[in-house]
């Protein structure tokens, strides 16, 4: 898979390489594995279901490995529009019907400024996989969406209707990404119900 997503993502031929390279020197484990995924909705294919634009690109379990990744490849300012990035606990895709997501959802946050979707994307990246939620258990990953109008980061989260576990993660995000805005935290089923769900939660 993570072929076939080189084409999508332009990896530069010697970023898995050096990944690999970096990691052999000195590397730092981290406490699980996590997986970056890219997802290009720009020009999906007539008919084409939800999620066939998926691709898995790369798992990782050393701090070394997730720098060189990042250095290379996945900044959002290098995604085209309409492109999503995502950082996933390995073992977990980025939908909906996941099992560790089906009862979930997501602390939404937007941005107008692609150097504040970086900032909230790079801090986001370090606090989940350096552990820094309490409730490190409920989190799923995060999405970085880049769009015309507005980008948005979601932090998806394992079970949506244990409202303490939710607040303390988004009152712990808000803090790590460093915004004075509302954010709201959405039911996957209410949005598999209409388009534009209600938020449940708000800190």
């Amino acid at each position: 898979m993570a072929t076939e997503a080189v084409e999508e993502v332009h990896i530069p031929a010697a970023a898995t390489e050096a990944t690999a390279t970096e990691a052999e020197k000195q590397p730092h484990k981290l406490d699980r594995k996590w997986t970056f995924w890219f997802d290009n909705q720009s020009k999906p294919k007539q008919g084409a279901a939800w999620g066939t634009t998926l691709r898995k690109v790369y798992t990782f379990d050393t701090v070394e490995e997730f720098w060189c990744l990042y250095d290379q490849i996945f900044k959002p300012s290098k995604l085209p529009e309409n492109a999503d990035f995502h950082l996933f606990k390995d073992g977990i895709e980025p939908k909906w019907e996941d099992p560790e997501c089906a009862t979930g959802g997501k602390w939404s946050v937007t941005s107008n400024r692609k150097t504040n979707l970086e900032n909230m994307w790079l801090e986001t990246l370090m606090a989940l996989i350096g552990e820094q939620f309490d409730e490190s258990d409920e989190i799923c990953g995060v999405v970085a969406s880049v769009r015309q109008r507005q980008d948005k980061i979601a932090l998806w989260t394992k079970t949506a209707a244990n409202e303490a576990a939710q607040m303390g993660i988004g009152r712990k995000w808000k803090e790590i990404i460093d915004t004075n805005d509302k954010i709201t935290y959405s039911f996957h089923d209410d949005s598999r119900r209409e388009r534009s769900a209600k938020g449940r939660y708000n800190v």
